[in-house]
Order: structure tokens, then C-alpha cells, then sequence
């Protein structure tokens, strides 16, 4: 039997024995119903309601095994394994999305979810995702700024909650309960490395290695106060998940520069632009002359060479690859040349606190928050000798562009909380928060600036800043508890501009290049290819991106639960919320549970809720030049307040609206000791934010051309609120323990089932849709991310027990199949096939990369009871993702009579792996592309 097979084996025999469980009779509950764990603070306002009482699904995350026996160490990849409804993956060639995981919740964006931090508004990162990764165009809260060892324990509602907690509760809310615990000092060490078949780019061994220290102490302040402090450090190293590149990587000209400079002569020095430079017969005479030097060059290619009397001869002549030939002569491979494909390196530090201190008997004074830097590192395409953008004077081998992010992440809370007049309980609390993105460019070039150009730029920087005071009371009357309460948030959303070299384009005499720039002024390679300025891989941001924007929201709720009998428990909840960019808005929640016996309830909700457009959303905007036919193209985000949005009909950003529906029961059986939980729901949005694609200055004369003109761009993208969605599905929950001698074997099933799709029309500027361009706002591309990006079925299926000193762990977790939204649009509607004929379309299929099921086992051993040893695997079988199609062939049809016709049409081959590139898909990820990670901690607790 091999290793594979004992693995799958020891996993059904834990899943036979815990199923078998259920059929089991009377045995003795010796666990309370009401554990501390199962008390909730979000979903509900009444500070007693239990998760199995609650009218609403609500997970319960207890971080205290989880954080000694679990691979994962941050949020993100905890929640992403242990929580169904909960998605997230580390991205890999999106710039600043490299290093900042997007997360989502019930299949919507990462912004509909709405994340606390002890129960207060946690704000949200500055980086605004518009790269290709599912939760394009929308902005999250970056849980990995806090550490997961400051966590005591998680509570998910998955269910709309905005008329409770305000804006981004439209999926759900996510709140984070930081640790109290005092007279104790836990010291947490992990390390470990992904030893897996794929890696150093699939030759196999280790990388990706990951080293965290986590440190806890609590202390008493005075009889019934605390403080609790964490820190935390992690070390991680990139992983390498490229094949190797397969295509032309020198040609003959990089040869004879290469042997002109053995020679004294740098060939890149004599000219700007090969079509207007004087030194032409000086670079003629410099490749007739080294050309013969040259062991590999054909007979042929050097009598080409050697009759070459013109610069356009000699670009004819030495087009030709010679990759082999200099690869053998450079002593390199052509892995050398590999992209960096798979997770960026990190270095962390995060610090926490969280303290209470009585000031009477009625009254205490609290505060917590922290603060979290991280240094990430990332690479864009390779750029190779050959290519245009290369100025080979300063990278004779080409080179590997890097984007290093410095994140710095802090937030603060302070408040009063206590008993008022007459016995009411009262929260007056201030809470503020900042983010700040910084990008530095490293081991670039302005290509325009030639041999001159430095390697490292400052890019520029995103930030954003939220403050929000609360006052909240509640108090409860016989069976009814009220609630009620006030918010006031103020935001700020910054752009700081860039050095001039990061974004400048120049022309051969170091002049900014212009529109008015002539194309014998514009630089060129050898070839005659214009080349694009700015820092390489990543452009940064202008003078004229610059700018500092905000607003401010007031709202108010009431919130009323009410045990209409021993049986039936009603709640509902109301909110009006005033924004100063947008308008007012008002939201309601209504939702019931009852009763069938003391072991199960019928619950259901119905609730409106809301998401403001982000101020990143609303005022973002980046401006990069791209050459076409040696014409200078200004490709600009437009944001929702310029002059430009409003020539092509953008209307300003308004709120999402929902209305949701939810229903389910809980079920608990005490003599077999299981708990069930069964919800579904329908989540129907107005008006989302999306971000739309490229829309390019028509050639032909009209409102639109006019609209391109006035705004000074030749391609323009826009934030719109461009279609309404529907959600919906199904969320199950099965929890059970089983005695085993003196030990119990405890199993939890989660698994979530759920879909969204687009309904009704695209809601298009009418500039636009008169102009044929609807499918622009809402391409194909943009729907497979909305849709099909991210697991529609996910599940999991986990075991724990101890026996005596050892501590046994097991997970398998089932990712249902994803969709690469990749694909062609080879007549550049937005759509991939014909145009809509008879309300249908005829489209290409995208790729689909199929389930997957993950394990992640481990073993701990306590060698007293103040240390634990932990050695274990996350993805134990070592299990990838469906390979990424290398290329794809696409046709568009035609119209023969009103009919779709493909006879004739030519087939059309798509690159989908980048030159062999990527090995698995860049766009969609179930769980990532890093293989087994093998890991050991060390635990202390003192």
C-alpha cells in the first residue's frame, strides 16, 4: 500500500467513525448547551442570544486550537480553510494585488462584506483591485494586518446586516474578537517550507519558506481589568511556479551588440531614434564589423549582414532568433529568463493591544487596536533582450521588473462602557484607522531615458484614513430588548503622485514626450519600436492623479427583539444613514425564530440593505501612455468627478442596494450529541459597482469622438454603476462529538453551495450604448470574474481528538470547480463570439479547471503542560490545480442570411500560458498554486 493510499485511508476511517456516531443512542451531554463560545455579539444586539437561538446563521471560530494546530497563519488562509462560505487566495502577477489577499464571502465582493474589530467598524486598505483577480474593481479590508494570535475568536454572520451595522453588510459581517485572557504568556514559533513536486519552477525540492513568531501576555490592571498585548513577526520567501520560457529570447542584433561592446563599442549609445539619428553609418559600420565575431551566425545570415548598406537592411538581417546560440555563449538557461510565478516574499511585524480598566462600579474605560508593516515583494513579465522596452546598454540579459509594496496599517479604539440611569447598558466609543500603500519600483528602467534611466523609482503612494464615533444603548424589558444607537464617520482617500521618472515619457533629447512630440523625436529600439516611459512593470502616479478626497455619514438605528413567547422570537431593525456625497438612505431587517421543540428551530429573515461606493471607487484614477503605431496613447482611468465622465454620460456613483432572504432551522441532538444548521438565501443587488473595460477613440467623426477628445485620452475606463445581480444558495453546518475511552473525537461539516448572476439589461451611459459600446461596461471577461471566479461549491470536513498527550488533526476541504475568465474577444465588443442576435450569442468556451479536495493533517504532542510540539501539512497529497491550457484557438462567425455562419473564418491562436509561462491559471485560484507546505511549531505556554 502506498503513501497516498494509508492517507486516504486514515481520513474514511475518521469519517466512517465519526458518521457512524450519529446513529449512537443515548449518551450522556455532558457539554452545555451555552458554552462561552456559543454567545455572539454580531447578528444580534441582545448580549445574551446564543449562535443556536439566533434568528440568523452565525459560524463560531474558536482560534484557540486553530492557532496551535493549523498550518495557516494568517486570517485569510484560516478562514479560506475552515469556513465554506469565507474565499481567499494570494494572487500572483497582479501588482499591489500580489500582497494584499482579495476576500469574499457568499460568492459577492470583497466589499459587501463588512469586517469588526471587537464589535467596531474595522477600515478598510487604500489598494483599489484593477487587475485581473476575481473581486476586480473593489476594495477590501485587509485582514492580514492583524495578527491571527491576537484573535481569541471569529463570528461570521452570513446574512445582510446593514440595517444594523451600516454600509458593506450585504453578504454578511465578520467580527473579530481580540484576546482577555490574563496572568498568561503564550510564545508561538512555525516554521516551514513548501516541499512539494513544483518546486524552484517544477524542478522539485523546497521553497516558499516561512518563519512566524508570535508572542501573548496578559495581565490584571487592578480587581477586574486587563491588558493584553501581541506581537508578531513573519519571514516568508517567494514561491517559483513557471515553466520554463519557450519562446525567442535573443536575436541577432542583441549577438552583435553583445560582440561590439567585448569590442569598446556600446551600440545602444548611437542612437535615440534608428530613423533620425546621425551616427547611422557609424552603427552600420559597428555590426559589419562585429558580426563576423559571431561563431553560431549562419554563412547566409552573415553574408546578409555583411551586404547590409542601410539600417532597414540590417533590421531585416538581424531579426532572425539566436537564442541558442547566445544561451550557450552567455552560459544561461532559459529558466533564467522565467517569470516569477506563485506567492510574493514578506517580512511583517504587528503589534496589538487590547485593555479594559473599571473606573467604578458601573463603568469601565477600554481601548485596543494596533499596528501592522509589511515589506512584499513581487515581479511582473519578464522583459527579454528582444523586446522593445529593453535597453540592453544597462541590461545586456533583459530583466525581471520587481514591485516592493510597504504597507503600513494602523487602527485605535477607545470608548466608555457600562449601566446607566435606570439599567440601561451604554457603549460610547471613538474608533480610527489608516491604511497606506507605497510602491517602489526595483530593478526597472525608463526605457526612454535609455542608458541614463535609473533601476529604482518611488511610484507614489495610496492612503486611507476613517474615524467613526459611536454611541450605542440597549436594555432589556421582561422579554423585549431594545436597542438603539448613532454613528458619525468621517473618511479620506489619498493619491500621492510619483517621481517624474516613474511616469514620464521622453523624447531623444530628454524633452517630455507630447502629443505634439514628432515620431522622428520619439524613442525607438534598433527595430524602430517606440518605447513607453515610466518604471517598468508598474508606472507611477502623476502630478495630475494626485488628489485627497472625503466625505462623511450619519446615521442612526433602532434594533428590537422581542420572545414573543417561550417559543417565537422576533427581531427587526431599522437605519437611516446620510452620506455628503451621495445622498440618504434607509434599510430595515426583519427576522423570526422559532421554536418546533427544544432542540429545533425554524428561522428565517428579510432584510434591505446597502453598500456606498468606496471614495477609492469614486475618485481613483491613473494615467499610463501606451505607443500604437508610434502613436502615443493616453490610457486613462477616469474617475466619477472629472470632466471626462460626464462628456461620456458616467453618471455619479450612487449606493448598491439589496434585499435578501434567508430561511433555515437548527437542529440539536443531545444523546448523539450533533448540531445542524441549514440556511438558504437570495441576495438581489441594484445598481453594483463595476469597473468597466477599455473603451478606444473611434476613428470615425461623432459625439463619442468628441467625448475622447475633450477628455485628452484614446482609451478610457470608467467606475459605474453598471448592472444589478442576483445570489443565491445554500449553507449547511454539521457539528458532532464522539466519546472515544477518555478522549472525544470532534467533527465539524460545513459546506456552501451558491451562485450569482447577472439580471436585467447593463445599465450603459446612452453615449455609450448608441455608440454599439454597451458590452464595454460589462464584458465577458468581467462576468466569468463576478460568476465563475471563485468556487460555486465548497466544503469541509474536519476532525480532532486527544488522547492523552497527543493531539490529532485532520481536514479535508473540497473546492468546487472555477472558471478562467481568459479567453478571446477578437472582434472587441466585450463579448466572445457573435454579436447578440434574437437575444442570443454565440461565445467561445472559457477554460474550466475542475474540484479539487485538500488535506491538512497534523500531530501534536504535549511534552509538558506548558509545551507543545505541533508537526503537520497543509495540502498533505501535494495537489495543484488543473494545468492552464498552453494556447487556444478561437473563430468568430459570421452573418450568411441572418444566420451564424463559421464557414471560411479564420481560427485565431490565443497564448493563454505566456510563452509556457504559467503552468496553472493567474487569474483564478481555488487554493493556489504552492503545493505541500510541511510545517513544525513550537508552542510555550507560561
Amino acid at each position: 500500500m502506498n503513501k497516498t493510499m494509508k492517507l486516504r485511508l486514515i481520513a474514511g476511517t475518521l469519517v466512517l467513525t465519526s458518521l457512524t456516531a450519529f446513529g449512537q443512542e443515548k449518551v450522556k451531554d455532558t457539554v452545555s448547551s451555552k458554552t462561552l463560545d456559543d454567545v455572539t455579539i454580531v447578528g444580534s444586539r441582545n448580549p445574551a442570544r446564543t449562535k443556536t437561538e439566533s434568528a440568523v446563521p452565525i459560524d463560531v471560530i474558536s482560534m484557540k486550537d486553530i492557532a496551535t494546530q493549523g498550518a495557516q497563519s494568517n486570517l485569510n488562509q484560516i478562514l479560506n480553510m475552515v469556513a465554506p462560505s469565507f474565499t481567499s487566495n494570494t494572487q500572483t502577477v497582479a501588482d499591489g494585488t500580489d500582497h494584499i489577499d482579495p476576500a469574499q464571502l457568499r460568492g459577492l465582493g470583497p466589499d459587501q462584506v463588512l469586517v469588526l474589530l471587537n464589535g467596531k467598524r474595522r477600515h478598510t486598505s487604500s489598494l483599489v483591485n484593477i487587475n485581473g483577480t476575481p473581486g476586480r474593481g473593489t476594495v477590501g479590508t485587509d485582514l492580514n494586518a492583524i495578527p491571527a494570535f491576537a484573535i481569541d475568536r471569529i463570528e461570521v454572520l452570513r446574512d445582510g446586516a446593514s440595517a444594523q451595522y451600516g454600509s458593506d453588510a450585504i453578504a454578511g459581517v465578520i467580527n473579530l474578537n481580540l484576546k482577555k485572557a490574563t496572568n498568561k504568556l503564550e510564545v508561538n514559533v512555525l516554521t516551514g517550507a513548501n516541499f512539494t513536486k513544483g518546486a524552484n519552477d517544477h524542478r522539485g525540492g523546497m521553497d516558499g519558506a516561512n518563519t512566524q513568531y508570535d508572542l501573548n501576555y496578559g495581565r490584571k490592571l487592578g480587581a477586574k481589568g486587563f491588558i493584553n498585548l501581541t506581537a508578531s513577526l513573519q519571514f516568508r520567501d517567494i514561491t517559483s511556479r513557471a515553466n520554463d520560457e519557450s519562446n525567442t529570447i535573443f536575436n541577432g542584433f542583441n549577438a552583435v551588440e553583445r560582440v561590439a561592446l567585448s569590442n569598446g563599442v556600446r551600440l545602444t549609445d548611437l542612437w535615440g531614434n534608428i530613423t533620425n539619428t546621425p551616427n547611422s553609418t557609424q552603427i552600420i559600420s559597428a555590426i559589419r564589423a562585429a558580426a563576423p565575431q559571431v561563431p553560431y551566425f549562419t554563412p547566409a545570415q552573415q553574408s546578409a549582414i555583411a551586404s547590409s548598406t542601410t539600417i532597414a537592411n540590417l533590421q531585416s538581417a538581424l531579426g532572425f532568433d539566436a537564442t541558442a546560440g547566445e544561451l550557450s555563449i552567455r552560459g544561461l538557461e532559459r529558466r533564467d529568463f522565467n517569470m516569477r510565478v506563485g506567492q510574493s516574499s514578506l517580512q511583517s511585524s504587528q503589534f496589538f493591544l487590547n485593555a479594559a480598566l473599571p473606573l467604578s462600579d458601573n463603568v469601565e474605560a477600554y481601548t485596543f487596536g494596533g499596528i501592522s508593516t509589511r515589506n512584499g515583494e513581487s515581479a511582473g513579465f519578464y522583459r527579454k533582450p528582444n523586446a522593445a522596452n529593453v535597453s540592453t546598454g544597462l541590461y545586456a540579459n533583459g530583466f525581471l521588473p520587481q514591485i516592493q509594496s510597504n504597507i503600513v496599517d494602523g487602527s485605535w479604539a477607545a470608548g466608555l462602557r457600562g449601566k446607566i440611569f435606570n439599567g440601561w447598558n451604554f457603549d460610547l466609543s471613538n474608533t480610527l484607522g489608516q491604511n497606506r500603500f507605497a510602491f517602489n519600483i526595483n530593478n526597472t528602467a525608463n526605457a526612454t531615458l535609455r542608458n541614463l534611466s535609473r533601476s529604482s523609482f518611488n511610484a507614489g503612494s495610496l492612503s486611507f484614513f476613517q474615524n467613526t464615533s459611536n454611541f450605542d444603548m440597549n436594555k432589556r424589558f421582561g422579554k423585549v430588548n431594545v436597542a438603539f444607537g448613532a454613528e458619525y464617520r468621517n473618511e479620506r482617500f489619498n493619491i500621492k503622485e510619483g517621481e517624474p521618472d516613474s511616469y514620464n515619457v521622453y523624447d531623444i533629447n530628454g524633452s517630455v514626450v507630447t502629443p505634439a512630440t514628432p515620431n522622428s523625436l520619439k524613442v525607438t529600439n534598433f527595430f524602430g519600436a517606440y518605447r513607453t516611459g515610466g518604471a517598468q512593470v508598474f508606472p507611477g502616479y502623476r502630478n495630475t492623479n494626485a488628489l485627497s478626497r472625503g466625505r462623511e455619514s450619519k446615521a442612526a438605528y433602532v434594533d428590537v427583539e422581542a420572545d414573543i413567547t417561550d417559543k417565537w422570537l422576533v427581531s427587526g431593525a431599522v437605519r437611516a444613514e446620510n452620506y455628503s456625497d451621495f445622498g440618504s438612505t434607509v434599510n430595515y431587517k426583519l427576522a423570526t425564530r422559532y421554536k418546533i421543540t427544544d432542540n429545533i428551530n425554524l428561522r428565517g429573515a428579510v432584510a434591505t440593505g446597502f453598500r456606498a461606493p468606496s471614495l477609492h471607487q469614486i475618485y481613483f484614477n491613473n494615467t499610463s501612455t501606451q505607443f500604437a503605431a508610434g502613436v502615443p496613447q493616453e490610457v486613462v482611468i477616469f474617475n466619477n468627478e472629472s470632466l471626462a465622465a460626464k462628456a461620456f454620460g458616467i453618471p455619479n456613483l450612487k449606493q448598491e442596494e439589496s434585499a435578501s432572504y434567508s430561511v433555515g432551522f437548527t437542529a440539536r441532538i443531545p444523546d448523539a450529541k450533533v448540531t445542524i444548521t441549514a440556511d438558504a438565501y437570495v441576495i438581489n443587488i441594484k445598481n453594483r459597482v463595476i469597473y468597466t473595460d477599455r473603451f478606444d477613440r473611434p476613428s470615425a467623426a461623432g459625439a463619442l469622438q468628441t467625448a475622447f477628445d475633450q477628455a485628452g485620452a484614446q482609451v478610457a475606463r470608467f467606475f459605474a454603476n453598471g448592472i444589478d445581480t442576483q445570489s443565491k444558495g445554500i449553507d449547511v453546518v454539521v457539528t458532532h462529538k464522539l466519546p472515544v475511552g477518555k478522549s472525544t473525537l470532534k467533527t465539524d461539516f460545513a459546506a456552501t453551495f451558491s451562485q450569482t448572476r447577472r439580471v436585467g439589461d447593463i445599465h450603459a451611459s446612452p453615449l455609450l450604448e448608441a455608440s454599439g459600446l454597451v458590452n464595454q461596461y460589462y464584458t465577458e471577461e468581467t462576468r466569468i470574474y463576478m460568476e465563475e471566479a471563485i468556487p460555486r461549491v465548497k466544503a469541509n470536513l474536519t476532525h480532532n481528538i486527544s488522547f492523552n498527550k497527543i493531539d490529532l488533526f485532520l481536514r479535508n476541504v473540497y473546492f468546487g470547480a472555477v472558471t478562467d475568465p481568459f479567453t478571446a474577444d477578437t472582434n472587441g465588443d466585450g463579448r466572445i463570439g457573435a454579436e447578440v442576435i434574437n437575444g442570443k450569442a454565440v461565445e467561445t468556451e472559457h477554460p474550466i479547471f475542475g474540484a479539487k479536495i485538500v488535506t491538512d493533517m497534523s500531530i501534536g504532542f504535549s511534552a509538558t503542560k506548558r509545551i507543545k510540539v505541533v508537526i503537520g501539512a497543509n495540502n498533505l497529497l501535494d495537489i495543484y490545480p488543473d494545468a492552464q491550457l498552453t494556447e487556444q484557438f478561437v473563430q468568430r462567425p459570421k452573418l450568411t442570411n441572418g444566420a451564424i455562419d463559421y464557414t471560411g473564418q479564420p481560427l485565431v491562436r490565443i497564448d493563454l500560458a505566456n510563452n509556457n509561462q504559467f503552468a496553472y491559471s493567474r487569474n483564478v485560484s481555488q487554493f493556489g498554486q504552492n503545493g505541500r507546505f510541511v510545517f513544525a511549531r513550537l508552542s510555550f505556554n507560561f
